[in-house]
């Protein structure tokens, strides 16, 4: 048994001579058909049960054909119902107005069948080829960041092997632990963690405007500035905003893996950096990746490494860029293999806020230097710093 579904296809005209007549002949060639009288039953019966295509005549009471189409066509959810017109109208000026309206093709009466049938034909045809093409480049998509999908099919990018040099913010994470804890997980249980875990980081960055580099099993790889950039500065406080959501956002995961029954510690670390970068197509002529390369890549990876479960540590220049914008802790100075001086990082501890910098204290003199931030002082070296502070009191006195 053929479980192919028919075509189906709206047919209106108030004529119903006409209307019975096509309606008969199309039916006799296997397709579905559903005749209709009046232009305003169109838009409710096409919500109902949408038709693969329409044939609509112009001249109806209430509502003509041009106004029917034209509000299809504003239809998001049915614009893409092809219409042709079959119409007793046979001046250009008709024939102009109805693919004005959005129409696909125009018969004119008294029609012959064979003709309205081939018309019919290629339009199905069209389109399905066009919901083909449409499905696969979703499923395209998903291999691509969405900036890089959309330059490409708005033309704004070629696929083919290049390259640009640009100032980036790089963000790098990965999951501590992440091998040693899976290890003994089941397959389904791992799946459902990784992807849950993926699925959120995913959708943060695309709120913040970043482009998914790449997936590294559980480490991710994100770059600020190009295809699109608000500007070195914007990209870099956009880069440090989506870090802290996404830290946030993995506390709220751990709860929601524990109510499945999935147990874990997982603790996530990131490093961020700013500076020069190689972006654009590599690989080969049937295969490329659209990545960054450049020692920038490497001290976000370096500056990760360094950093503790549930640290985010940005380089130099990101913090220079955005320093001001979040409450940051110098930290010791890391070593990166091809720099001949060490890195300076700071970690990054939350968003700054005029209450927070009201608490801040700074103050030089000759033989005395303070610069303290109660609110970005880790809460189990509060004590320590507190002794310290007492010390150099009773030094002075």
């Amino acid at each position: 048994m053929n479980n192919v579904a028919k075509p189906n296809i709206m047919v209106v005209d108030d004529t119903p001579a006409n209307l019975k007549l096509l309606s008969n002949m199309l039916q006799e060639r296997g397709y579905e058909v559903r005749p209709l009288q009046s232009g305003k039953m169109v838009l409710n019966a096409a919500r109902t049960h949408p038709p693969d295509l329409i044939l609509l005549d112009i001249n109806m009471p209430e509502i003509n054909g041009y106004e029917v189409c034209e509000q299809l066509k504003a239809d998001a959810a049915l614009c893409g119902i092809p219409v042709i017109f079959i119409s007793a109208l046979t001046e250009t000026e008709d024939k102009i107005e109805a693919f004005r309206r959005g129409g696909v093709d125009y018969v004119t009466k008294p029609f012959q069948f064979e003709e309205v049938l081939a018309r019919v034909n290629t339009h199905l045809l069209l389109k399905d080829a066009r919901c083909r093409l449409e499905d696969l480049s979703r499923k395209l998509a998903r291999y691509l960041s969405p900036q890089v999908y959309l330059s490409i099919f708005e033309g704004k990018q070629d696929a083919h092997i290049g390259s640009n040099r640009k100032k980036l913010t790089i963000f790098m994470s990965d999951i501590v632990g992440f091998s040693r804890q899976t290890d003994c997980m089941e397959a389904k249980d791992l799946t459902t963690l990784l992807n849950s875990y993926l699925n959120r980081m995913a959708r943060i960055v695309l709120a913040h405007g970043g482009t998914i580099d790449k997936y590294m099993g559980d480490a991710i790889l994100v770059f600020f500035g190009d295809p699109e950039s608000k500007g070195v500065v914007e990209d870099a406080a956009a880069c440090v905003a989506m870090a802290l959501e996404m830290r946030a956002a993995v506390d709220e995961l751990r709860a929601e893996w524990q109510k499945k029954g999935i147990c874990t510690n997982f603790e996530i670390r990131m490093g961020i950096t700013t500076g020069y970068c190689t972006v654009g197509n590599f690989g080969s002529e049937e295969r490329m990746d659209y990545t960054i390369i450049g020692g920038q890549v490497n001290l976000a990876n370096r500056l990760q490494n360094a950093a503790v479960p549930g640290e985010i540590l940005i380089g130099p220049e990101t913090f220079a860029l955005v320093g001001d914008r979040f409450q940051c802790i110098r930290k010791e100075a890391v070593h990166v293999k091809g720099l001949e001086e060490p890195v300076q990082p700071h970690q990054v501890v939350g968003a700054r806020s005029a209450c927070v910098d009201a608490t801040r204290i700074e103050d030089s003199r000759n033989g005395f230097t303070l610069a303290l931030d109660p609110s970005a002082v880790d809460p189990e070296e509060r004590k320590t710093v507190v002794e310290i502070l007492r010390a150099a009191i009773s030094s002075l006195r």
